[in-house]
């Protein structure tokens, strides 16, 4: 049988929990994972564990990749192809199951994944990060 106290308490507790759930679901801005040029406290709290991270789908390096880099700002050329252009120290390197489907890069996307810390270079296109996610999807 429920109690009145027990009742009146699971009511009051509702919507705190409902709000923690909501702020655990909301995506982290990409600057954050950075604090002037290394990583952030809430990165490095955050290594291992499935994030969402708000930002831009930087030009792929190749087609039908399962790749690709999120940058905090839209980039209309690819950084790799211009030596010209102004290569963002904040990025996050995304690693997908699937091949990716190249979204416009104006349009802010939210990326999810497992964050990894740490040196990696791709084998395929020899990409160098520091920070990525793994395991991800995007929408």
């Amino acid at each position: 049988m429920l109690k009145r106290r027990t009742f009146l308490t699971a009511t009051l507790a509702a919507p705190l929990l409902m709000r923690a759930a909501h702020a655990a679901e909301d995506p982290i801005k990409l600057r954050h994972l950075y604090d002037r040029q290394a990583l952030s406290d809430l990165a490095k709290a955050s290594e291992g564990k499935r994030i969402a991270v708000d930002g831009y789908m930087a030009p792929p390096l190749k087609a039908e990749s399962r790749f690709f880099v999120l940058t905090r700002r839209p980039m209309a050329v690819c950084p790799f192809c211009e030596t010209e252009a102004d290569w963002p120290s904040d990025i996050l390197a995304v690693y997908t199951k699937r091949i990716v489907d190249v979204v416009p890069y104006n349009v802010k996307i939210v990326s999810s994944g497992v964050l990894e810390l740490g040196a990696y270079r791709d084998p395929e296109t020899g990409f160098l990060s520091m920070v990525r996610l793994v395991d991800a999807s995007y929408a």
